[in-house]
């Protein structure tokens, strides 16, 4: 059964983001606040840890669309190919934020994404989330815990989420009521950015 810890966005302990990021790193599944809707994350270099959050989202890992949490920009040259000015200055303007932007995909991808042409790139506007994964030294792979077409309740109650998780993930944190807003999608692999899918974020940084 997972652990259920209390975290304070504000203010995160350093000692409790020190308890998430041990568990990411055994190989852990951590279901975690963001600035939209909690996310189900794990260590991006645990290739079973990886495998463990597809079963549950019953996808193949090869073929997953899960983001990349980063906790700023300094990780893209590791995942992304060479980005262009205008390209930058649009993730500099939007990030951290509720945005997840598709990049095209480099050749230093973990091996399991070496077929993935693009990734998708997110910064949440969340200290939590940040600190974690600034704590952790590379980013956290993750998905977010409604389902496309649903959000209900128990994804924005940590304690719901704790309740319907707990057997299937090694940590719950709870960071506050989460958002029933996912993130804004925005492809920018193509000569203009495309808006995939409208979320939380406004389109005006485009």
């Amino acid at each position: 059964m997972g652990e259920f810890i209390k975290i304070y966005n504000e203010n995160p302990n350093p000692k409790e983001i020190q308890k998430a990021v041990e568990v990411l790193r055994k190989g852990g599944l951590v279901i975690y606040p963001t600035d939209t809707v909690y996310g189900l994350g794990c260590d991006i270099t645990n290739t079973k840890a990886l495998e463990r959050v597809a079963q549950i989202k019953g996808v193949k890992l090869a073929k997953s669309n899960f983001s990349f949490v980063c906790n700023d920009l300094s990780h893209l040259s590791d995942y992304v190919k060479q980005i262009d000015t205008p390209t930058y200055k649009i993730l500099k303007r939007a990030l951290p934020g509720p945005y997840t932007f598709v990049l095209p995909g480099s050749n230093s991808l973990p091996k399991v994404f070496k077929k993935k042409k693009t990734v998708g790139i997110r910064v949440p506007d969340n200290n939590i989330a940040r600190q974690i994964v600034a704590e952790l030294g590379n980013p956290i792979v993750s998905t977010s815990i409604h389902d496309d077409d649903d959000v209900l309740e128990y994804t924005t109650d940590p304690e719901l989420i704790f309740e319907k998780w707990q057997n299937l993930v090694d940590m719950v944190i709870d960071g506050g009521y989460g958002d029933n807003t996912a993130s804004t999608v925005i492809d920018l692999t193509g000569a203009e950015p495309e808006v995939l899918r409208e979320g939380k974020g406004d389109l005006d940084i485009l």
